[in-house]
């Protein structure tokens, strides 16, 4: 008998959602293996696959197991699938690949384009220097302490914390982003404030959406701008109005130049300006402030894109804080941490916060509960603080070598080691190797004066023979003459070996303080250690190489 029944069990498999009241009332092997061969064949069931069991498919399908090994081993022998003890069977690493037909491209247009975080699709795999802004350095990210937050929050997360999360966020998280976002960047909330969202995208999203029901049909952005941005406002009904940016960042003037009819909406980057890098100087902060408050209806969407990582500039408080009634402020993990994770906040002002959260709610409900906590806990045990001042010191040093490439003259730039570096230029001192060798010769001439004020003569070094050490400083010469040789700083710290010879000239060796100094003949490098051999004193010593001059 080819079947039985298993009492309880629904008789049917997920695998390729095989239905038994479907096959035939005899030749169940033959149904099951057909199935089988159909799906190899045309890639439902990929090579290298595992299938499940005899006994696990066989109790899915309610039929004996028999019915089952004599399938697997009818497509084994047709080269389809291969089994081994202990390891399965799965389908057959070796078989062609099914041809696929090519589907039509996606139609695009102003809703849809390329994600901003990575390189254009042409270079995606090749081995080039991603320069694409916008994206932080991901290998940084802290992995460590990451996985050890996430340990701990599963570890001590109640059943609730695992149900439908408040539209809010979870309220650990809008409490300890209350406190860091007041200490580092001046933003004044309470935790039933804050909204946590999936990052920028979803503010500027829930923002349009609101502003759209209100009657806003435009907003004001900066030129040049995050098109990203741009584009999301687009999508849902505010389209974008370009005002240019110069040194002081937004053009205030020109901003109110638009007059009563233009937009009541200004999107900006006011801490660190998109892709320029400039920052919103004072004078335009308050005149922007003043701009918003003369008209009611008036909003300012603050972006606070990148303001963790500054290098050349103090920190520049939110513009939040400033006016909290009239700035809605936005910012995520995108550039602190990664922008896998999609956790951001938004900061609105009071007449906007129930309509905002009930966008949010239609839109996901809410965001995962088990991400808060665990950036919660980074926050709340100063991880997160830690990472940033190591993502700065690390980043410093190439970025301050990317300046001084982009200010070479063109084609000397160079990378080293992964970074980018300028080269020394012409022997006059200028660029990175003229300013080291400027700052070793300063410190070799500073030592010098040091010692002649001290009345500290050069010391002749002890007579050793051929091939022996000579350390410390060149033997002084009689008669107010300068030294043979003195070597740079390196060399006398690390020292010579007598014989070493430099366009002919050695240091003297067994010679008097106050000695003429004695020319060594060219051949002393290859007699000494010959002379030492034959007299029996053994091989000498390699003598030291000086050490390779960087810059």
């Amino acid at each position: 008998m080819d079947t039985t029944d298993t009492p309880g069990r629904s008789p049917g498999a997920d695998l390729l959602q095989l239905d038994r009241a479907a096959a035939p009332p005899r030749g169940t092997g033959e149904w099951l293996a057909a199935h089988l061969r159909a799906a190899v064949l045309d890639g439902r069931l990929a090579r290298g696959a595992l299938l499940p069991s005899t006994r696990v498919l066989a109790a899915d399908l309610g039929v004996s197991r028999g019915v089952v090994v004599g399938a697997y081993a009818r497509l084994v022998d047709e080269g389809l699938l291969t089994g081994r003890a202990g390891a399965g069977t799965r389908v057959a690493a070796g078989l062609v690949a099914p041809v696929r037909v090519p589907r039509e491209a996606p139609a695009t247009g102003p809703g849809f384009h390329r994600p901003v975080g990575g390189p254009p699709a042409s270079v995606e795999g090749a081995s080039v220097l991603d320069l694409w802004p916008g994206v932080p350095d991901l290998s940084a990210f802290p992995r460590t302490a990451w996985l050890r937050a996430e340990r701990e929050v599963l570890s001590a997360a109640s059943a609730r914390d695992l149900g439908y999360p408040d539209p809010r966020g979870h309220p650990v998280l809008r409490e300890q982003l209350v406190g860091w976002l007041a200490r580092t960047r001046g933003v004044r909330a309470a935790p039933d404030e804050v909204l946590v969202v999936s990052g920028v995208a979803q503010a500027l999203a829930l923002t349009a959406q609101v502003l759209v029901a209100r009657g806003h049909r435009s907003a004001a952005v900066e030129d040049p701008g995050s098109r990203g941005a741009r584009e999301e406002l687009a999508h849902w009904g505010l389209r974008g109005v370009g005002v240019p940016v110069d040194a002081g960042g937004l053009d205030v003037e020109a901003l109110a130049a638009s007059g009563p009819d233009g937009p009541r909406v200004a999107v900006l980057t006011p801490a660190h300006q998109y892709p320029t890098g400039v920052v919103l100087s004072p004078e335009r902060r308050r005149s922007l402030l003043a701009w918003c408050q003369a008209q009611p209806g008036r909003l300012v969407v603050e972006d606070d894109y990148d303001a963790e990582h500054r290098y050349d500039r103090p920190p520049v408080p939110a513009l939040q804080a400033s006016a909290p009634d009239v700035v809605l402020h936005t910012g995520s993990t995108s550039k602190s941490l990664a922008p896998a994770l999609r956790l951001g906040w938004l900061v609105a002002p009071e007449h906007l916060r129930s309509d905002l959260l009930a966008a949010k709610h239609a839109s996901d409900i809410a965001s995962p509960s088990l991400p808060q906590l665990v950036l919660a806990r980074l926050l709340a045990g100063g991880d997160l603080d830690r990472h940033l001042r190591r993502v700065r010191s690390s980043a410093r040093p190439p970025r301050r070598a990317a300046g001084g490439a982009a200010r070479a003259p063109a084609g000397r730039a160079r990378a080293r080691g992964g970074r980018w570096s300028a080269p020394a230029r012409d022997a006059g001192g200028d660029g990175v190797g003229g300013a080291r060798r400027r700052r070793g010769g300063r410190r070799l001439r500073t030592r010098r004066r040091a010692r002649a004020a001290a009345g500290d003569a050069p010391a002749a070094p002890r007579a050793r023979g051929p091939g022996a050490r000579v350390r410390g400083r060149a033997t002084g010469c009689a008669g107010g003459g300068r030294p043979a040789a003195r070597g740079r700083p390196a060399l006398r710290r690390r020292g010579w070996r007598a014989g070493l010879t430099a366009g002919g000239a050695a240091l003297a060796v067994g010679g008097a303080r106050g000695a003429p100094c004695a020319p060594a003949a060219a051949g002393a490098s290859a007699a000494a250690p010959r002379a030492r051999r034959a007299s029996g004193g053994g091989r000498p010593r390699t003598p030291s190489r000086p050490p390779r001059r960087r810059g």
